[in-house]
């Protein structure tokens, strides 16, 4: 049965991450090995004939770049402008970290040629896997179909990297089951420690059969290097608040800061979810993480992955900008639910231009869109232009501000910063 969260008289905030969604390159882009030209919304809208994004317009989107189909507005309902990383990487962890406050100074190992013999030895000793296959950066999706067949016959796993600090572990459930997969990830990541410890160790299970394998989303499962210090999520459940992770969001933080928690198959899903968080249609007993919870729900964040790990990685910007298509539709329901006093913000991780060489992220800025009712109807409303801001870390300065919670960590207030100007 769903339960009614208390707490309507009081301000919530709402995060949408649309994983993978850059802004265009970053002043540090050479550096990461892309180029100048990447930008992951507006190659895509050039590519596909232009994207129909009128919620996401509406706020002021189209005022931070030019996108095809997404025109400039003359009154914007939101806050918008774009966020430069300042973390060591491009990756899924540090992104959603600086988010939440913490900026990484050092970037977590890569291994494009592979993991040294000390690390596959030991992972074969220690799960009794007798062998494994491909070692090296690759396609999730290539990945099965080069040696889905052989990792049937050997019952070898398939154990993959890419550009990222991942250390990923493909299954078909036929062949391993998922428990069992579970466990191998479980002992990887202990082994994967010291100068070896990559940001996080991947399940993922697949089925099917040669030229028909399919990736089971719902069951990946990321076991991730806890963050090295306490977040904004953190702060925000020790004040009493509840905080609810939508998607990844469990995996990446490894529960910490979380009240309540669900993984998603798909953007769809995702979306869902996070609407019926906003109506307070929430089935607390089978979302619950904390020992003590609280009943007021006062931070929803939501991660919505198919751009990045559907779209983005596949270099495929057709179905890309469909994900976007959909998202927006689904912010247009979940701003109409919105309460007078919640705040929504949208933004991204990284980049992961799907019209870039290779299949890796790209260092880019990403996009920030914030609305709230009591901003926009106001006689003087706080709307407009938020600049460019220095991290990826304003967001949780801003997310305290809004809350009232006494956030320490570094960054500054967009919301503040336009209600001074209008001030």
């Amino acid at each position: 049965m769903s339960q009614q969260l208390k707490g309507n008289d009081q301000k919530r905030a709402i995060v949408v991450v649309i994983d993978g969604c850059g802004i265009g390159a970053s002043p540090d882009h050479v550096r990461f090995g892309d180029g100048a030209d990447c930008n992951s919304i507006a190659n895509t809208a050039h590519v596909v004939g232009g994207l129909h994004l009128p919620n996401m317009q509406r706020l002021g989107l189209g005022n931070i770049t030019a996108i095809k189909g997404v025109g400039k507005t003359e009154r914007p309902e939101g806050l918008y402008g774009k966020l430069a990383e300042k973390s060591e990487g491009k990756d899924t962890q540090t992104g959603h970290w600086e988010m939440m406050g913490i900026i990484s100074p050092v970037s977590f190992p890569l291994y494009p040629d592979g993991f040294p013999p000390e690390i596959i030895d030991k992972f074969i000793e220690e799960t009794g896997c007798e062998g494994i296959l491909c070692n090296k950066p690759y396609s999730g999706t290539k990945v099965l179909d080069d040696l889905g067949e052989e990792h049937a016959r050997t019952g070898y796993p398939i154990v993959y990297t890419s550009g990222d600090s991942v250390f990923q572990i493909a299954c078909n459930t036929a062949v391993t089951p998922l428990e069992t997969l579970y466990k191998w990830c479980e002992i990887a990541r202990k082994i994967l420690d010291g100068p070896h410890r990559v940001g996080r160790v991947i399940a993922r299970p697949f089925v099917g059969t040669p030229g028909n394998y399919k990736r089971l989303s719902g069951d990946r499962r990321d076991y991730a290097v806890p963050p090295p210090a306490a977040t904004f999520l953190d702060c925000a459940l020790g004040s009493g608040l509840g905080v609810y992770g939508i998607g990844k969001i469990e995996d990446i933080f490894v529960g910490n800061g979380l009240s309540h928690a669900v993984h998603t198959g798909s953007n769809l899903e995702g979306l869902k979810y996070t609407l019926a968080a906003i109506e307070g249609e929430i089935d607390s007993q089978k979302v619950h993480v904390a020992k003590d919870s609280p009943d007021r729900m006062g931070l929803i964040f939501t991660n919505l992955v198919d751009t990045d790990s559907l779209y983005g990685h596949r270099r495929d910007p057709k179905g890309y900008g469909r994900a976007l298509c959909e998202i927006d539709e689904w912010l247009g329901h979940i701003m109409k639910s919105m309460r007078k006093d919640d705040l929504l913000i949208v933004s991204s991780d990284h980049g992961n231009d799907p019209t870039a060489p290779g299949t890796d992220h790209t260092r880019e800025y990403v996009p920030l869109v914030a609305y709230s009712k009591s901003l926009v109807d106001r006689p003087d409303p706080i709307v407009g232009d938020v600049g460019i801001r220095d991290g990826f870390n304003d967001i949780a300065y801003s997310l305290g501000d809004w809350l009232g919670i006494d956030w320490k960590g570094p960054g500054s207030s967009f919301v503040d910063s336009m209600e001074r100007v209008r001030n």
